[in-house]
């Protein structure tokens, strides 16, 4: 499906009307009808973003008809999640000592590294 479709299927969906989709995005109401018009004039990037939160949805919906798919999970950004849940207590504790306690104890560690 098109922009055109995707549009006029939300404005339906949502009982939208042209002319409050203009009045809240700001858009000419003509510029509206010309991107739901047989010849589907395409809209402005900057346009179709404004369309898009008005009616709350991504403009990848607007323009595909599908949600976007969630991003695949980073590994190493799972494997530190998980290491700092491991270490949670430790960092709590770490976190409860007085300052000359902790940059004691980062001097001390930054010496094991080395």
């Amino acid at each position: 499906m098109s922009f055109k479709d995707n549009l006029k299927d939300e404005l339906t969906y949502q009982d939208i009307k042209v002319k409050e989709l203009a009045f809240n995005t700001q858009i000419n109401k003509r510029t509206i009808d010309n991107y739901l018009r047989e010849n589907e004039s395409q809209p402005t990037a900057e346009n179709a973003v404004k369309i898009a939160q008005a009616l709350g949805v991504t403009v990848e919906y607007l323009v595909t008809g599908k949600e976007p798919s969630a991003p695949k999970a980073d590994s190493g950004a799972i494997e530190g999640f998980n290491l700092c849940k491991k270490y949670f207590s430790v960092i709590q504790k770490l976190d409860a000592m007085p300052e000359s306690t902790k940059k004691l104890l980062c001097r001390l560690i930054s010496e094991w590294e080395g």
